[in-house]
């Protein structure tokens, strides 16, 4: 597949070219700028990303951020068991617990939420930072709820990242997680409050939160173009019919044409006359 000249693969996080120096040169440059292409594409269009990163797995299938790269492009395409066997890979080469939440998520995508919700009460949630942690806690809210237990859902998102004012990166998305799941359990009032903090904590457009306010506010969003079918349309003042075969009505003044010959003519005449009344003076 075609990469632009402008991607030369030196764009890649600096842990993952370390991972790439056990690459003969040429082959970790082509290895890096497909994987540069899958980072770039991911969330614009998954399933060129997808195959950006086969190319990528088919080079270097030993490296484990190929994997992991793989896994993501997969996972973003909706293809769990994919996503999930190349997560493991990676998590056997590096040991790393990393992505601990995203392979449980994988089992909700696989409709295995009772695997994904074990998976949340593992030793390695415990080894995850603040970050994965939180993670793990929307992985098992979903869980929850995908198993009918609404209430649970909302009692799993409730913890002191939930109730903290403190800006993280993941701060939205919990907060919205937590309006949707007090919305499922008939918690209107509360939901609104946690949606619209949810829209103050969004910097950066992740969630929907301000369409789920308008929504419960009653707001309706009509097409500012209108649909031409229904569309009011204030009509123009009547204008004068004027059928197509009628010859136009004359001018107000009209002049008349006169030729040369009728211009000789009248002179002639006024000579005349002027010779005439000449000869009644002598007279």
């Amino acid at each position: 597949m075609p990469i632009p000249d402008d991607v030369t693969g030196d764009e890649i996080d600096k842990d993952v070219r370390q991972e790439l120096m056990s690459l003969p040169k040429g082959l970790a440059e082509e290895v890096a700028r497909n994987l540069v292409m899958v980072a770039n594409l991911l969330d614009e269009d998954p399933e060129q990303a997808y195959a950006y990163s086969r190319i990528a797995l088919r080079l270097a299938s030993r490296v484990a951020a190929v994997r992991e790269a793989a896994g993501f492009a997969a996972y973003a395409t909706g293809k769990y068991t994919e996503a999930l066997a190349e997560f493991r890979a990676a998590r056997r080469m590096t040991g790393s617990v990393e992505l601990w939440p995203v392979m449980a998520d994988c089992e909700r995508g696989m409709g295995r939420p009772e695997r994904a919700l074990a998976m949340a009460g593992e030793p390695e949630v415990a080894k995850l930072d603040k970050a994965g942690q939180v993670e793990m806690r929307l992985v098992a809210a979903g869980a929850r709820k995908d198993m009918g237990q609404a209430d649970a859902a909302v009692v799993t998102l409730q913890g002191p990242e939930l109730a903290s004012n403190s800006i993280q990166p993941w701060t939205a998305r919990l907060r919205y997680a937590y309006a949707d799941a007090l919305l499922a359990v008939d918690r209107e009032a509360e939901a609104r409050e946690w949606f619209a903090k949810a829209l103050e904590a969004d910097q950066g457009g992740m969630t929907d939160a301000s369409d789920r306010l308008a929504e419960l506010d009653g707001v309706e969003f009509t097409d500012a173009m209108g649909d031409e079918d229904t569309a009011e349309v204030t009509e123009p003042p009547a204008a004068v019919e004027v059928d197509a075969d009628e010859e136009p009505a004359p001018a107000a003044t009209e002049v008349e044409s006169v030729s040369v010959e009728d211009v000789k003519d009248d002179k002639a005449a006024d000579d005349k006359a002027s010779d005439d009344q000449g000869s009644d003076d002598k007279s």
